[in-house]
């Protein structure tokens, strides 16, 4: 099977180029399955209903969410309802919303699973203390393909799963910081990616308009963030080929709205 992650989908911006784009790369690559981080696409905070839907018909499968999963909480709550949006598994017990879900590919099945980190957090119980239960149950099932986002602000947390979960799970990408790396390795058949980075506007910070970030680290005074209504724009996507639970090849590619070329980064396999 082959899927396909998004990171951070960052407004408006975000998911104009993600509609533009994704049904065509679908149909090139031959993809299953994709999963979209999209805790920031509704102006950068949150998730609507709306929002939800366009991005589904855009051809996005599932949601993965994070600590900004319930900034619009409302709609957030009614979307948790469905198998089609996902907050972190190890938030507190009682939240609503579950952190796993199992697709059916063909005659594979696939468990998604959402995780967040710990340092620079909202509190949640601790990941690693949890993770490798849930994987063995999830084994226990027949679920053999495993693909976890990783929603963490630490790369030495990101590292730790991925040493953790090493030949275990099928991949781990990490979502949050908005700033891409491209440091993919498959190690024992797992694939392994700190962050893929953002999904909308390239040319300011995260994703945002420079001027209220700037003020705020020259002043201490902040103010709300804005997602620019126009702007560079990229799209960032890895694509995973997962076989008998194990990924045997994976590569990450940039697309930007203003030109023709792309930027394909495959994994190193150790």
């Amino acid at each position: 099977m082959k899927i396909a992650f998004i990171g951070d989908i960052v407004g408006r911006p975000g998911r104009k180029i993600i509609k533009d784009n994704l049904k065509k790369l679908k149909d090139e690559y031959s993809i299953d399955y994709i999963i979209a981080n999209g805790e920031n696409a509704s102006h950068g905070f949150g998730l609507t209903v709306k929002n939800c839907d366009e991005l589904l018909k855009s051809g996005i499968n599932i949601i993965t969410g994070g600590n900004h999963s319930f900034d619009k909480k409302g709609d957030m709550i009614k979307l948790l309802s469905t198998n089609s949006v996902l907050r972190p598994y190890n938030y507190a017990q009682g939240v609503p919303g579950k952190g796993i879900y199992i697709h059916n590919i063909e005659d594979e099945k696939i468990a998604i699973i959402n995780l967040m980190g710990i340092y620079g957090m909202p509190i949640v119980d601790n990941p690693f203390n949890m993770i490798e239960k849930i994987v063995d149950d999830l084994k226990s099932q027949g679920v053999n393909n495993i693909f976890i986002d990783f929603h963490a602000q630490a790369t030495s947390e990101k590292r730790v799963l991925a040493k953790l979960l090493e030949g275990k799970v099928s991949a781990i990408c990490g979502t949050h910081t908005h700033v891409g790396t491209d440091d993919l390795q498959i190690c024992d058949g797992t694939f392994y990616l700190t962050d893929i980075g953002l999904t909308g506007c390239r040319d300011n910070i995260i994703g945002m308009d420079k001027k209220v970030p700037i003020e705020k680290l020259k002043t201490g005074i902040g103010s709300h963030f804005d997602v620019p209504n126009s702007c560079k724009s990229i799209l960032q996507l890895a694509i995973i080929d997962i076989q008998n639970g194990r990924s045997i090849d994976g590569f990450k590619i940039k697309i930007f709205n203003d030109r023709e070329d792309r930027i394909i980064s495959k994994a190193i396999i150790e």
